[in-house]
């Protein structure tokens, strides 16, 4: 990893070795490199091509999402013969989370080859996993199939999927707050407003609210993010009696 990492940070488009990063990357000879071109061209760079249509990696992420999903869910299904809908579905989710899919792309710093108008410190955490969808997309239109199912089973199945480990990862605090709250008859209120601090970045803030008592408050540049953070803190202060009920 730290050879492939050192090619990473030393190559780029422009010194023309960008064919070797992507052979070290995918871990087989590119055909078409056109593709792996496109998959880190960001929509700010406003290219089209021949025919006006516009030239970015947002349709192979699109493409990319839906192979991966694919290869993820044909692993999960051989691998637990057992397993019904409900939990391959969950299994799967979890494999594919936006979350893991940023970290796949960190990891191989695909943010190094993007082309872009925009300053790379401005982008958000999800540019990685966006950028690691195209290159799925990008590998298969270039090799197909089974080339594609290759590099995810090298990239994604063999150092992060384990099973058990899976079925014990949540995936969505408030999800779980909210099922447990419901179940057991809790009233529950997530009030979210919008924070003055003096961030650069705007945030809201979050109060929880379990049976008339604020629980957990969290803020983040999202509200979907600060109900997030502030479930997980509830989760871990109620977690022992969730357990037990």
């Amino acid at each position: 990893m730290n050879v492939i990492r050192n090619i990473l940070y030393s190559r780029s488009h422009k010194d023309g070795n960008f064919f070797g990063a992507i052979q070290s990357i995918i871990g087989f000879k590119p055909k078409a490199i056109s593709h792996y071109n496109r998959a880190f061209i960001h929509r700010s760079l406003n290219k089209k091509d021949t025919l006006g249509n516009d030239l970015n990696y947002e349709r192979l992420e699109f493409l990319g999402d839906a192979m991966l999903s694919s290869i993820i869910a044909a692993y999960l299904y051989n691998e637990v013969p057992s397993g019904d809908e409900g939990y391959l579905t969950k299994m799967r989710s979890k494999v594919v989370s936006r979350k893991h899919l940023n970290e796949l792309g960190k990891d191989l710093g695909l943010i190094t080859f993007v082309e872009t108008n925009v300053p790379k410190d401005h982008f958000g955490q999800n540019i990685h996993g966006n950028l690691f969808e195209a290159l799925v997309g990008a590998i298969y239109l270039d090799r197909g199939y089974k080339y594609c199912e290759k590099f995810i089973q090298k990239r994604v199945i063999d150092p992060y999927v384990d099973i058990e480990q899976l079925e014990g990862r949540i995936i969505s605090y408030k999800s779980l707050l909210i099922e447990w709250c419901q179940k057991k008859k809790h009233k529950f209120k997530y009030e979210v407003y919008e924070d003055t601090g003096k961030d650069e970045l705007k945030h809201f803030a979050v109060k929880l609210w379990i049976d008339q008592k604020v629980i957990a408050k969290a803020r983040a540049t999202s509200k979907k993010k600060a109900e997030e953070k502030a479930s997980k803190r509830a989760y871990y202060a109620f977690q022992k009696k969730m357990s037990k009920e």
